[in-house]
């Protein structure tokens, strides 16, 4: 019980969450912290589903509730027995009631486009976001887009942002190089109107190798507007995978001819970084946070315009020249972001705060 009396809580119930970039980052920064900060505990609720990760972080099961209950009953309710620690969020929500904190905020789409998610998530977010930004010491992010939108949306002095990107998760080297698919171009992400899916099938409609297919990796979320999406299913060369584990998502990777990322909205985007670590020319959307994260590593299209993301897949599959370019500075673009940095920034940052405490 001695370790409980360290006076920094990381807030782990992302160890009960589906895998998406959120609970990425909140994964791998923990991992990292874990290392340079050995006092640190770890607390979840007990619907744990990432049990590997949480017996490597040694985490605590504390409180009876689940979800959204446990973080703002039980957690603070714990903290508070245990003389109010610093309680480090790495998954955008934190408790409203607590005030020794830093949050994570990886972005404000559900402000800036309510019309993707579900309406009690919207009802939700738009009541505690402003909330806990307020009460914060310190606010985590993870672009400087990101920042300029919070600062917009929430009005949080910029001095209390700090900017933390994404590293890149090493994914198992790829088993085989061909696969049951043919050729193929290749998307990552969740199935909502957000990842511009629909836009995506569209144009591909349109181009002109016909002997190309479409995968699709990823699955619909509860927190989105999901109305449409059993629209999408009606071709024969539209491959959707659901969701796959890290070895067959290498396979994917390194057999795709291009990797297609026309998101019409992002605070950081990891897909496709992934896509460069395994030498996959990436075409992207033409949004600040991409422009900011995939610099001159992709091609860049309208995400509106099906035509445009048509021509771009159409040239990516015939110039074999940009392909090689695209792949060469994806190599060099991939040295900017390394989850041990990343990490070190946070706790840079802690460390910090608690010297001024």
């Amino acid at each position: 019980m001695e370790k409980q009396k360290k006076n920094i809580i990381i807030n782990a119930r992302f160890l009960t969450q589906k895998l998406t970039g959120v609970q990425r980052f909140a994964i791998e920064i923990a991992r990292q912290l874990n290392e340079m900060m050995p006092d640190l505990v770890f607390v979840a609720p007990s619907d744990i589903i990432h049990h590997e990760v949480a017996a490597e972080l040694n985490v605590i099961i504390i409180g009876k509730c689940k979800g959204v209950m446990w973080e703002q009953l039980d957690l603070p309710l714990y903290l508070k027995r245990n003389n109010k620690p610093l309680l480090i969020n790495l998954c955008n929500v934190a408790p409203l009631f607590y005030t020794n904190q830093v949050i994570t905020i990886h972005d404000v789409a559900s402000f800036v486009n309510p019309q993707w998610f579900s309406k009690n998530f919207v009802r939700f977010y738009k009541f505690l976001m402003p909330r806990i930004s307020k009460k914060a010491k310190l606010i985590f992010t993870v672009s400087d887009f990101s920042k300029a939108e919070i600062i917009k949306y929430l009005h949080v002095d910029a001095v209390k942002i700090k900017v933390v990107y994404n590293g890149v998760s090493e994914l198992p080297a790829p088993s085989f190089i061909e696969t049951n698919y043919g050729k193929y171009i290749l998307a990552v992400g969740s199935i909502d109107k957000r990842k511009n899916i629909q836009n995506l099938v569209e144009a591909f409609g349109l181009i002109k190798h016909k002997n190309f297919k479409l995968i699709i990796v990823g699955d619909s979320n509860a927190i989105f507007n999901n109305e449409g999406n059993e629209n999408l299913k009606t071709r024969n060369d539209i491959i959707f995978t659901g969701r796959v584990n890290d070895h067959e998502l290498a396979n994917l990777y390194t057999g795709a001819q291009l990797f297609a990322y026309p998101s019409l909205y992002e605070g950081f985007g990891i897909p496709p970084l992934e896509a460069m670590a395994y030498g996959c020319p990436t075409l992207v959307s033409d949004i600040g946070s991409l422009r900011e994260v995939c610099g001159n590593a992709s091609m860049y299209i309208n995400p509106l315009d099906t035509k445009e993301i048509s021509k771009g897949i159409d040239l990516l599959i015939d110039d074999s020249t940009l392909r090689n370019t695209l792949v060469k500075n994806g190599n060099q673009n991939l040295k900017r972001f390394s989850w041990e940095n990343s990490a070190m920034q946070i706790f840079n940052s802690i460390t910090f705060l608690i010297a001024q405490s």
